[in-house]
């Protein structure tokens, strides 16, 4: 179990999650730097707009990393991939799954 201290957009906060305290740290680094890129294209500044978008922009990866997925394993089903590509398709999955935990 891992404590993070949350200080984004005007507010600050301390969670308990059932991560380690650096894989937390990691994802707060990535959704802050989510953040910076919608303060500095978006031009916005309110916090909860900001926060609203950085949030569908996160759904929109995973979606987008979901979809992946399961379009290469209907491929793998299908046969469409020889047996190397299906070795490294599932790896990246893998991977992919561990950062998303």
């Amino acid at each position: 179990m891992g404590n993070l201290q949350i200080d984004v957009l005007g507010t600050s906060f301390t969670i308990k999650a059932n991560e380690d305290t650096a894989y937390l740290n990691k994802l707060l680094g990535y959704y802050k730097g989510i953040i910076k890129q919608i303060e500095e294209k978006g031009g916005l500044s309110d916090p909860i707009q900001i926060s609203a978008l950085a949030g569908i922009t996160l759904c929109d990866e995973l979606y987008k990393e979901k979809s992946q997925k399961i379009k290469i394993e209907h491929a793998i089903e299908n046969n469409s991939a020889d047996a190397e590509a299906e070795r490294i398709t599932r790896m990246m999955i893998e991977k992919i799954e561990s950062v998303l935990k």
